[in-house]
């Protein structure tokens, strides 16, 4: 048989992917020996009674379901649990290493207040009291609402306990860390008047159209993702990938269409011009679901969509595009999906609405193998919010980012010094958003700062006090699942592990400190513990939360067709463009994900970093991809120590010539360069991509929509 270079390519990429997720591929996990050799702060488990103990991992918005094997009491291997149903006994690298966050070296082991520069211990007592009264100043100030909360996601208990809280305060700036989610969310607002989130039933589906979402990369539910596409070929289904770069998603797709970047959407819409010109829409669907805009939408698209036009802006022939359009849309169950890469950023809005418009033409909401329109979670029942005179008056104030972005919130911070005190749960906005710099020297300039983190991190160590929250393995805390899931599931996350540190709950913390605050505020928080806290607000769902783990809050699809309304898209809103002129940076740089990476509020553990290709990070330097073409005209050649900088900054990297990449575009992986002093593990391994990164706000959802930023390149 005869093996062609891509065919080379997508055989390993597909097979080191498929490793990547395997529950029984990971022997070297069974010799706890070889474990303490590479990482002697893990102990050696005792000799003793073997027993297993379930749980949920909260590492990336995929929460599967984990089942540890416990020696004598000690967690000593993670597997996937078999009868979750989010990943039905399957686990990334990551969860299987998650028993190296227990004795990380940058665990935060008490309580902290910083003296100067450095971090002083105090008991939990003292650093309660500490923020109460700083928190209690502001409010009596009459500034309740310059208090503000980041908190890692925006669902589940735990979060909702810290927008309790500001509530409580008289402050609205909530904020979590903004992802896909986000711009799915505002993109079913547009387009259905609907408050929700959508899912993509990939299993049953027979045509997966991908807008540059990483399937094999950590999009989603990477477990789930991973078994789909390995039940493809038995299927006959077909996986079609749209992106500038051979990742491994493309190199296992069926075809990979090379798009310009950030012309996703106007191929979506192009194929949208051909189905409605040809009347191969659903018009079953029409007739009874879609809304106003449509004939608007059509003129539109005839006009500025064809696909000889769009040709020019992708780089895709426009016979491909029209056979694309009719394959997709005269399949069973085809399916459009958005959300680059992880899916750990927002992305523009107009890409979103453009891929969602494919699905209702094709007719497929709520249609089995489709996209599912599931309804926001609203399992937890609160009781109301006790409001004095100082959170009465505070709440009335707006809060300082209306669209909720995070990415807009520091940027005002940053420029208006308006924020008073800044509480942070689970997250690091100074290494995981945009123009990572910037964050940082807004977060330095908020008088106050409090995290709530299990790590001295980024942004940890920028804080005043920390209140050290116990890892995943520690805790109690429901994980509802997030975008891109096909099912609503709701899982249970309890200690497999009494605390190794003198850390708390979250969830404890912020009940705590409420009730150190006293008054309105303490009262609005009834609770004695989180887990009481927890069993009185999910009422219904806590009996199976409680008794199998989790909760499928949506057992089957929704049967409800919701009405389309095509006026966002029949309006073309214009591309988000890139920072930076041309002239003075010819290249553009867009960030990668990596399956082995870890790009959330979470450095990557050791053993994941050990994983990672030199070709992607060798030694202590990054690799940045760029086409043979590319590196001859900037004169490098493979190896070379090259200085690579955009309107934000400048970085030394590394270079890798890759033919998998356009002419023009470089890329650098996301989640390197973590600065955490105590793990030498991770720290100071490559660069951190946010920090030559800027963010581009979206005028239509209000996020950051950055796909990449203007660069160029030099031999070092």
């Amino acid at each position: 048989m005869k093996v062609d270079r891509r065919s080379f390519l997508g055989l390993g990429l597909g097979a080191a992917a498929g490793v990547a997720v395997s529950p029984v591929s990971w022997k070297l996990m069974d010799d706890s020996s070889i474990w303490t050799q590479n990482w002697p702060w893990t102990p050696v488990p005792r000799d003793g009674e073997v027993t297993f103990d379930n749980t949920v991992c909260s590492l990336c918005p995929g929460n599967c379901g984990l089942s540890v094997r416990k020696i004598d009491g000690r967690p000593v291997k993670i597997e996937g649990r078999d009868d979750y149903p989010v990943n039905s006994g399957g686990v990334c690298l990551h969860g299987v290493s998650g028993l190296q966050y227990l004795y990380d070296p940058s665990r935060i082991k008490t309580p902290l207040k910083k003296i100067g520069d450095t971090f002083e211990e105090i008991s939990w007592d003292e650093a309660l009291e500490l923020v109460a009264t700083k928190l209690a100043e502001i409010r009596d100030a009459g500034k309740a609402d310059s208090i503000a909360c980041v908190t890692s996601h925006g669902m589940g208990t735990v979060p909702g306990l810290f927008d309790r809280f500001l509530k409580a305060l008289g402050s609205n700036n909530f904020l979590s860390m903004n992802t896909m989610d986000k711009a799915w969310e505002k993109t079913l607002e547009k387009m259905h008047g609907v408050s929700g989130t959508v899912g993509f039933d990939l299993e049953n589906s027979d045509f997966v159209l991908s807008f540059g979402a990483g399937l094999l990369e950590g999009w989603g539910s990477p477990v789930s993702n991973f078994k789909a596409n390995s039940s493809r070929k038995e299927r006959g289904a077909t996986l079609i990938q749209v992106e500038p770069r051979l990742s491994n998603t493309a190199a296992n797709a069926d075809t990979w269409l090379a798009a310009k970047p950030n012309t996703e959407a106007d191929l979506a819409l192009a194929i949208a011009n051909v189905i409605i010109s040809n009347n191969l829409y659903n018009t079953g669907y029409y007739v009874s679901g879609f809304g106003p805009g449509f004939d608007e939408l059509a003129a539109m698209l005839k006009e500025n969509y064809s696909p000889e036009a769009v040709a020019q802006t992708t780089g895709i022939d426009a016979d491909k595009i029209v056979d694309l359009a009719k394959r997709f849309i005269k399949s069973s169950a085809p399916v459009a999906i958005a959300g680059k890469g992880k899916g750990a950023t927002p992305g523009s809005m107009r890409e979103f609405a453009a891929v969602h418009l494919l699905n209702c033409l094709a007719g497929n909401i709520n249609t089995k193998g489709g996209a599912w329109i599931l309804p926001a979670q609203a399992y937890d029942q609160w009781p109301e919010v006790e409001m004095d005179d100082a959170a009465s008056q505070g709440i009335e104030n707006p809060a300082m980012d209306p669209a909720g972005s995070v990415a807009g919130f520091f940027a005002k911070a940053g420029a208006d010094k308006s924020v008073q005190a800044l509480l942070i749960s689970d997250a690091n906005p100074c290494f995981a958003l945009n123009d990572a710099k910037a964050v940082t020297q807004a977060v330095q300039d908020i008088p106050f700062v409090v995290s709530f983190s299990s790590f001295m991190d980024e942004t940890t160590r920028l804080a005043d006090v920390v209140l050290p929250s116990h890892t995943f393995l520690e805790r109690t805390e429901d994980l509802p699942s997030a975008a891109g899931m096909a099912r609503r599931v709701t899982g249970l996350a309890t200690p497999v592990i009494e605390p190794v540190f003198n850390t708390k709950n979250p969830g404890d913390a912020v009940i705590a400190l409420a009730k150190a605050m006293a008054g309105t505020v303490g009262d609005s928080f009834p609770w004695e513990s989180y887990e009481e806290c927890l069993e009185a607000v999910t009422g219904d769902l806590w009996s199976d939360l409680s008794d199998q783990g989790y909760a499928a809050v949506q057992e089957t699809m929704p049967t409800a067709r919701p009405s389309v309304d095509f006026t966002f898209v029949a309006r073309n809103p214009a591309p988000v463009q890139a920072e930076g002129i041309e002239s003075d940076f010819s290249l553009i740089l867009v960030p990668l994900d990596n399956v082995r990476i870890a790009t959330g509020s979470v450095a990557s553990s050791p053993f994941a970093i050990k994983t990672v290709s030199d070709r992607v990070l060798a030694g202590k330097d990054v690799l940045v991809e760029m086409n043979p073409e590319t590196a001859k005209a900037n004169k490098l050649s493979q190896g070379d120590t090259a200085v690579i900088e955009t309107p934000k900054g400048k970085a030394t990297v590394k270079v890798n010539l890759f033919e998998g990449i356009m002419p023009g575009v470089v890329a650098m992986v996301r989640g390197l360069g973590h600065a955490m002093e105590d793990n030498r593990y991770v720290s100071g391994k490559g660069v951190n991509i946010n920090e030559l990164m800027g963010p581009v706000m979206d005028a239509d959802s209000g996020l950051d929509a950055a796909w990449g930023i203007r660069a160029k390149i030099s031999r070092a």
